[in-house]
């Protein structure tokens, strides 16, 4: 079984609840299972901190707070993570200007095809 093939469990963080409750049925869809959504940065540093799943896909406006901690915090411990963005991967800090980019609105295929690039 090849990393593509193997069920994940993937970490979504998401301040708009249609979008989150979108991105677990097409995750599902996908085979994978959500560990975990969080809607607030405070919520979802803590869950980078401590929770355990394979890969993150990070909303980068958090009700007006960049992501940015938190993609930190997953880089630190070594978890891949791409971005979710309406406004493009331009715009993103010069740090992080190699992580993948999901840009919305999204569909399934784009989803699959960023969770391929982070698990090469």
């Amino acid at each position: 079984m090849n990393a593509l093939e193997r069920k994940l469990r993937i970490f979504v963080v998401e301040d708009e609840a249609l979008i989150a409750m979108l991105m677990e049925d097409i995750l599902a869809d996908l085979g994978h299972a959500v560990s975990a959504v969080a809607s607030h940065l405070r919520q979802a540093c803590d869950i980078a901190q401590t929770g355990t799943f394979d890969l993150a896909i990070l909303d980068v406006n958090l009700d007006g707070q960049p992501s940015y901690p938190i993609a930190k915090m997953l880089r630190e411990r070594g978890i891949p993570f791409a971005f979710a963005t309406g406004y493009g991967g331009n715009g993103l800090e010069r740090e992080f200007a190699d992580v993948p980019t999901l840009a919305k609105p999204y569909v399934t295929e784009d989803v699959q095809r960023v969770i391929a690039a982070l698990v090469r």
